[in-house]
């Protein structure tokens, strides 16, 4: 694996790294200053500042975050993970799961364009209680 290729996959693992850990700072310094975050859920795009705040909600709601079934693709202009987020919704302790796809253009090592594609019923139970 070229050594842009291992940087690819080592910024992808780190994003991903940083919402199991809870590290939200963390993840947003993935991004590039200007990045664009889009949803299928909704269609619309948020900055790095409004992500931020729609992770720790969700860190604050759901524990024991894990990304189940990674499966990462890089290439040189960026990356694609499918996986399941799993975790517990500390309301209730109820195991919730969202699969998804998650689509990242990357420029200078870090994330310009990420685009969520998500199940809207895991949706809808990790965001309950919100």
């Amino acid at each position: 694996m070229s050594d842009d290729l291992a940087a690819m996959r080592a910024l992808a693992k780190r994003f991903f790294d940083c919402v199991e850990a809870g590290d939200i700072k963390g993840l947003i310094a993935c991004y590039a200053p200007d990045a664009k975050i889009w949803h299928n859920t909704d269609r619309m795009e948020q900055g790095p500042a409004d992500n931020e705040k729609t992770l720790s909600g969700m860190v604050k709601r759901i524990s024991d975050r894990v990304y189940a079934d990674r499966r990462v693709e890089v290439f040189a202009s960026g990356f694609v993970q499918q996986h399941v987020l799993q975790g517990t919704r500390i309301q209730d302790g109820v195991r919730v799961e969202l699969p998804a796809c998650i689509v990242c253009a990357v420029s200078d090592g870090r994330i310009t364009r990420l685009d969520e594609y998500f199940d809207s019923a895991g949706v809808a139970e990790f965001r309950k209680y919100a």
